[in-house]
C-alpha cells in the first residue's frame, strides 16, 4: 500500500500523534511525505504510483491534469471537508469519473480559526506588525511609513457576517474586550443572534455602514462566492477594518484592492488570499493598509491532531470496507 501525504512544507506531520498512530496501524505501508509546494514535476513522478492521497486542507489542487498522471489511485484523504463540487479545490466530477473516492475528515472546533481571527484584529488596530517592524530596525515608535496611531478596540462595534461556530465565539472575544457585537446573515445566523441576545443589524447593508471591524464568516458555496461586492466595501466608514479569515472567494474579484485605494473600508486584515501561496508583496496589496498572515488559521498543534486524527480514521474505516 501506498499512500502520499502532501503540502507538509513545515515537516509537522510526522511529529503528529495522529501520525505515529497511522504508522502503527499500517506498518507495511509505504507512507511518502511531501515537503513542497506547489507540487514540483519530481513530486509528480513521485506519486505516480501512489494509491492514496492526503491532503492538508485545500493547499493542493487536485485537477483532472493532475489524476492522469496518478494512474494507481484509488482515494483522496481530505483533512477537514472538500467543499461543494463548484467551489471545491479537488475536481470532483473527475475523481467520479475515474472511480476516485473522496475521504473527508470533518472540521475542527473552530477555536484556532477564531483566534487568528482575533490576534489579527489586534495587531491591525493596535499597529503592532509596524511597531515591531520599527523596534527591528533600531527606531522608536517610528513607522515606515507613517502609519498613524493605533486605536483600541473598546467601545467600537464588532460586525459579524455568519454568526456560526466560528463567529459566536469571535462575538465572545469582542464582548470581553468591551465592544458592542452586530451580527447578519441567514436564518441560522438570525436565530443564533436572539438565542445568544447579540444585536440582529437592520439589514445587511446597515452591517456594512456601521461596523468599524466586520469579520466574515461565511460557508464557501455558489451563494456566498464574491457575494461581498464593492457595493457593500463602499458603504464601510474610512475608519473601518475588515477581516476575512474564512475563504479568500466570499469578496468579489478586486473588490477589496479597490475599495481599500478608495480609502473605504480604510484598512483589512487577510489570513486568506487569491493564488496561495502568495510569496510577492506586491501580489498582497502593496502599498496598501492591509495586515496579512500566510493561511495559518488552522496551522497549530492541537488542530493538525484533531484533522489529521479524523482524516486517518475515517481512512481507516475505508480500508476496512474496501481494502482492496
Amino acid at each position: 500500500m501506498t499512500i502520499a501525504i502532501l503540502d507538509d512544507y513545515q515537516k509537522l506531520v510526522p511529529e503528529l500523534e495522529a501520525f505515529k498512530s497511522l504508522r502503527q496501524r499500517l506498518p507495511h505501508a509505504d507512507i511518502r511525505i511531501i515537503d513542497s509546494m506547489p507540487l514540483a514535476a519530481a513530486d509528480i513522478h513521485r506519486l505516480a504510483d501512489v494509491q492514496y492521497l492526503v491532503l492538508t486542507r485545500e493547499r493542493s489542487r487536485i485537477t483532472a491534469g493532475l489524476l492522469d498522471e496518478l494512474p494507481s489511485l484509488r482515494a483522496i484523504v481530505q483533512t477537514g471537508t472538500a467543499g461543494a463540487p463548484e467551489t471545491s479545490h479537488i475536481d470532483q466530477a473527475a475523481c467520479a469519473a475515474r472511480g476516485i473516492a473522496i475521504i473527508e475528515g470533518g472540521g475542527s472546533d473552530g477555536h484556532s480559526a477564531a483566534e487568528i481571527t482575533w490576534a489579527l484584529i489586534l495587531n491591525a488596530r493596535r499597529k503592532v506588525p509596524e511597531y515591531m517592524a520599527s523596534m527591528a530596525r533600531g527606531e522608536w515608535h517610528k513607522t515606515n511609513p507613517p502609519v498613524g496611531i493605533g486605536q483600541s478596540v473598546q467601545g467600537q462595534t464588532l460586525g459579524i457576517l455568519g454568526y456560526g461556530r466560528i463567529g459566536r465565539l469571535l462575538g465572545q472575544y469582542g464582548r470581553a474586550f468591551g465592544m458592542e457585537i452586530l451580527v447578519w446573515g441567514r436564518e441560522r445566523t438570525q436565530a443564533a443572534a436572539r438565542e445568544t441576545g447579540v444585536e440582529l443589524a437592520e439589514s445587511r447593508e446597515a452591517l456594512f455602514r456601521r461596523s468599524d471591524v466586520l469579520t466574515l464568516h461565511m460557508r464557501m458555496n455558489e451563494s456566498s462566492r464574491h457575494s461581498v461586492k464593492r457595493s457593500d466595501l463602499a458603504l464601510m466608514k474610512p475608519t473601518a477594518l475588515l477581516v476575512n479569515t474564512s475563504r479568500p472567494g466570499l469578496i468579489e474579484p478586486g473588490a477589496l484592492r479597490d475599495a481599500l485605494k478608495m480609502g473605504r473600508p480604510g484598512a483589512a486584515a487577510l489570513d486568506v488570499h487569491d493564488d496561495e501561496p502568495v510569496l510577492s508583496p506586491d501580489a498582497l496589496y502593496g502599498g496598501l493598509n492591509v495586515t496579512a498572515t500566510p493561511h495559518i488559521g488552522f496551522v497549530e498543534k492541537s488542530s493538525y491532531e484533531v484533522l489529521f486524527g479524523a482524516a486517518f480514521e475515517r481512512f481507516l474505516q475505508f480500508l476496512e470496507q474496501d481494502p482492496g
